[in-house]
């Protein structure tokens, strides 16, 4: 199983005074006393200070982690005991840039590792820190000593202020299975988006510098980029003994003088010939970095997700010594984006991989870990209008966010168009055709993080929207694509140009077929061989009328799946980056869609407007959900239908 979630920013190799370390310290309104418990610090009632989750203590103090059906996740451990060693994540209960009590919440994580039969464990042998990940190895079900054991894990990352330019904090929590004797930690930090494959007990994603991404200084010590980071510490049976900082280079790199932080005199890769490796820092200025690091009392509330022990018995409370926090000030370590870049708002790290090790030497043989989680994925901006192409008259039109997050700022320009009234939405109004921009910022005093546009044309002549297509159909049978269409008005066509995409974004041009001459109603039929692999392909039909204006058709959908073509269709699956729903509406109507994670508990109940006839869809409130298996049941007028999705990150 695994072993402690210290995510502590420190920075050196050197031993501190006890005291010094188990102060219990408020810092950027958020309590480090060992206790989970928001308006509620050091053993007593403080109606003021945030923390991990509410216990009933009343006051304006906030929680951060997501609660969202931990009563039914712990019920479903008593009621179906298989449940309890699986592993699960909650995020942050506020938006990303929440203002909470006058400070910046950047992003939370709760993690809980996996108990039973875990792949999450690396081999006995010779897998170390320094290690490309693409050498350690990690068998199914080996055993790992209960000191080494990771139960829960927590992660916070606030700013001591409004603004994104304050001092940026970092708050760990983690709980094990052993509490006596010394226990040895590794809380590593990546900017890539590196993965664990439990199918194949690999990992994927890892930087190009030896399995890790270098920090990068120009001659004059200024950190040109950020590269990947570790901290490591070492517990007794009472308290932190060790903490230790270390950030990738290149060894030549050492030669040279930071600005924002200094050396601290050890070098490890692997092995001594190394060319990149880990190197200790120390903070620039004098005064503390780290604050507030404890073990916690008897009878310490475990929170609502209750504590799934080593033997998989279900507890309510932490044993003396069993949870640990910390906070560290990134800002004063000096590897923080605010330190070494104009962009504030920039991100330290993209994930989050903790380890355990059998001694104090950083070199020393590596036990169990949690799989890297990410933080701050933060959805782009995807804009869209439900109605694209106008003529005859220009009515006012809606454009909108559909992935709209309360704290970010959208900002819309247009060149060739016009927006009424307020250009700083997540909904505008235009009554011009053009391209309209939305510019994402995640704080006001953000640069641009995102950026979409969409597209209104009209033709005021109406002479090819009048040619409607409908009863637009794609089947497949075996290798063979055949599409039909009807088209109203076809003597004002010339050609009938057919698209396909395989994403529903990129679209090629696969055939042109020219317009029949038939007056009025006309039907048509275009066949292929698609000698593809692809499970599904979306079609859709270019218009070009003889006054050579075009107009578009609605986009369908052929699958090569064995279902019902009715039937809703959630896709691709497993969900990477984008995600779609392909639905046949006899009826413009609303459908609502319910995503359940696999203990039943409800995630996000979503409600889409569609369209009569064929619709395909983007879900992006499925697409940023962290990865997993979920339920995804979709309620339309034609009855109910559910679907497993697989979300990947």
């Amino acid at each position: 199983m695994k072993k402690l979630l210290l995510f502590l920013f420190i920075a050196i190799n050197i031993q501190f005074a006890t005291g010094q370390i188990t102060t219990p310290v408020v810092r950027a309104n958020f309590g480090i006393e060992a206790d989970l418990s928001a308006n509620y610090f050091n053993n007593a009632p403080q109606s003021s200070v945030d923390d991990w989750y509410l216990d009933g203590h009343p006051g304006t103090g906030q929680f951060i982690i997501d609660t969202t059906g931990a009563a039914a996740m712990v019920a479903g451990y008593i009621s179906n005991p298989a449940n309890r060693t699986k592993s699960f994540s909650r995020l942050m209960h506020q938006a990303p840039y929440t203002v909470v009590n006058n400070n910046l919440l950047l992003d939370a994580v709760f993690h809980r590792d996996f108990h039973g039969d875990d792949s999450t464990i690396f081999a006995s042998g010779s897998n170390k820190n320094g290690m490309s990940p693409v050498l350690w190895s990690t068998p199914i079900a080996q055993s790992v000593p209960d000191k080494n054991e990771i139960l829960d894990a927590f992660t916070h990352v606030r700013r001591a202020g409004p603004n994104p330019t304050d001092s940026l904090w970092m708050f760990g929590g983690l709980s094990i299975e052993n509490t006596t004797g010394s226990r040895y930690f590794d809380f590593e930090l990546y900017q890539t988006n590196i993965a664990y494959d439990r199918a194949s007990l690999s990992f994927n994603g890892y930087g190009p510098d030896a399995g890790h991404t270098s920090w990068v200084f120009d001659a004059a010590g200024n950190i040109l980029s950020p590269g990947d980071i570790i901290f490591t510490a070492e517990f007794s049976s009472s308290s932190l003994t060790l903490v230790e900082a270390r950030i990738w280079v290149k060894k030549t790199s050492l030669s040279i003088t930071p600005t924002t932080f200094t050396w601290g005199g050890d070098f490890d890769g692997d092995g001594n010939g190394a060319l990149y490796g880990y190197a200790n820092i120390l903070p620039k200025s004098a005064g503390t970095f780290y604050t507030g690091i404890l073990n916690s009392a008897a009878a310490t509330w475990a929170g609502p997700y209750a504590l799934i022990r080593g033997d998989n018995s279900v507890v309510n409370s932490y044993i003396p010594r069993q949870f640990m926090e910390f906070s560290v000030n990134l800002t004063k370590l000096g590897i923080e984006p605010a330190s070494f870049s104009t962009n504030a708002c920039g991100t330290p790290f993209r994930r989050v991989l903790i380890k355990s090790r059998a001694s104090t030497s950083f070199t020393a043989e590596l036990k169990d870990f949690i799989a890297p989680f990410s933080m701050f994925d933060y959805s782009q901006v995807d804009a869209n209008a439900f109605v694209k192409y106008f003529c005859d008259t220009m009515p006012l039109t809606t454009i909108s966010v559909y992935n709209a997050l309360p704290t970010s700022v959208y900002t819309w320009t247009t060149f060739d168009g016009n927006i009424v009234g307020s250009t700083t939405d997540s909904v505008i109004t235009v009554d011009k055709p053009g391209t309209y921009y939305v510019l994402q910022q995640l704080h006001a005093q953000c640069p641009a993080f995102a950026m979409d546009s969409v597209t209104i044309l009209f033709d005021s002549v109406c002479a090819v929207l009048n040619v409607n297509i409908t009863k637009f159909d794609a089947s497949c049978n075996g290798k063979y694509t055949s599409l039909k269409w009807q088209a109203s008005n076809n003597g004002q066509a010339k050609n009938y140009v057919i698209e396909y995409s395989t994403d529903n974004r990129i679209f090629k041009e696969l055939a042109t077929v020219p317009a029949n001459g038939e007056a009025h109603l006309s039907d048509y039929t275009f066949s292929y061989l698609s000698d593809k692999n692809e499970p599904m392909e979306f079609y859709r039909i270019r218009v070009i009328g003889k006054n050579e204006a075009n107009k578009y058709s609605n986009t369908i959908l052929s699958r090569s799946l064995n279902v019902s073509k009715k039937a809703p269709l959630i896709f691709p699956n497993p969900v990477q980056g984008k995600a779609w729903l392909s639905l046949h509406s006899p009826t413009a109507t609303i459908v609502a869609i319910y995503l359940s994670d696999m203990a039943g508990r409800l995630v996000k109940t979503i409600q889409i407007p569609v369209m009569q006839g064929d619709n395909v869809l983007a879900l992006n409130d499925l697409a940023i959900q962290k990865a997993g298996v979920y339920i995804v049941k979709v309620k339309s007028i034609d009855g109910e239908t559910i679907q497993k999705i697989v979300v990947k990150k």
